[in-house]
C-alpha cells in the first residue's frame, strides 16, 4: 500500500485518513479498536489480501487517531461512527462488509443499524466482528472506575497494546452509555460472524455469545479461538479472518 494516505476534507469535523483500494464485491471497511488505526496488522493484511483479490476495501483513522486530524481526548463514540459513515458516504457506492476489532466491533453494529435505517437493509452485506466490544463502558469497568470517570473528568490506564495510557473520558463514558445495545434485540438481520479467543483477558468471549443472542438475524456464527488473546493478530488468526471475510464476501 501506499506510504502516503488519501485525506477527507470535511467542514466543522476533522479531517480523516483513509486508504480505499477500489474493485469487485461489497467494499471490505476494516474498523480498528480504542487508540488503534489502519497500520495494524489485521487491517493491513485484510487490505493487501483484498488487493491481491481486486476487492474493494477501504481503511480509515478515525478523527483523533493515526493519521487523521483532531484530539483524541475530543472525540466520543457517536463523533467515530460519523466519521465511518462519512468515508462510506464518499468514497462506496453499493454494498459494505464491515469488520470492526474490539470497540470497532461496536462502531460495526452502530453504523450498520443507520446504514440500514437510512438506505436500506441492502446496504449492509454482513458482519465480522473479531473480538467485538459493545457495550464495554458497561461491563469493562469496576464501579470504582466508573466513579473516577464521572468524578474527575476521565481515567488513564496503562496498556501493553500501546506506549501510551488509555484515556477514557466522562464524554466518551456518556456517549457509550447512551449508545448500549445488548440491552434488547439488535434489529440487524444480515449474515454476521464473530471470532473470539478464549484467552481474551480484555473482552469476555461471553460478548461475543451475548450478541449473538442478540442480534435479530438468523445467520450468526460464532468461532472461538483456542487460546487465542484479545488482539487475534497471529498468522493463524489473520489467515482465519481473511477466510471469514472471504467467504462472507463471497456469499454475499
Amino acid at each position: 500500500m501506499e506510504a502516503v494516505p488519501d485525506y477527507l476534507e470535511r467542514t466543522g469535523r476533522p479531517r480523516l485518513a483513509y486508504r480505499h483500494i477500489a474493485g469487485t464485491g461489497p467494499t471490505i471497511v476494516f474498523l480498528p479498536g480504542y487508540m488503534s488505526d489502519m497500520a495494524g496488522g489485521k487491517a493491513t493484511a485484510l487490505c493487501a489480501w483484498a488487493a491481491a483479490e481486486a476487492r474493494a476495501c477501504l481503511l480509515l483513522d478515525y478523527a483523533g487517531c493515526g493519521l487523521s486530524d483532531g484530539l483524541f481526548a475530543d472525540q466520543i463514540l457517536t463523533d467515530w461512527r460519523g466519521d465511518v459513515l462519512d468515508l462510506i458516504d464518499a468514497k462506496v457506492e453499493g454494498p459494505v462488509l464491515l469488520v470492526g476489532s474490539s470497540m470497532g466491533g461496536w462502531l460495526m453494529l452502530l453504523v450498520a443499524l443507520e446504514l440500514m435505517r437510512r438506505d436500506g437493509p441492502g446496504r449492509v452485506a454482513g458482519l465480522v466482528g473479531i473480538a467485538a466490544a459493545p457495550d464495554f463502558t458497561d461491563w469493562g469497568f469496576t464501579p470504582e472506575e466508573k466513579a473516577i470517570i464521572l468524578a474527575e473528568g476521565e481515567l488513564r490506564e496503562e496498556t501493553p497494546y500501546n506506549d501510551q495510557p488509555y484515556v477514557t473520558t466522562r464524554a466518551f463514558f456518556q456517549s457509550g452509555e447512551a449508545n448500549r445495545l445488548l440491552g434488547a434485540e439488535i434489529p440487524l438481520a444480515c449474515p454476521v460472524r464473530l471470532l473470539h479467543g478464549q484467552e481474551d483477558g480484555d473482552v469476555p468471549p461471553e460478548i461475543s455469545l451475548r450478541l449473538a443472542a442478540a442480534l435479530a438475524s438468523e445467520d450468526v456464527q460464532v468461532t472461538l479461538v483456542k487460546g487465542g488473546d484479545h488482539r487475534l493478530s497471529c498468522d493463524g488468526d489473520i489467515a482465519l479472518l481473511i477466510d471469514t471475510v472471504a467467504r462472507l464476501a463471497t456469499e454475499t
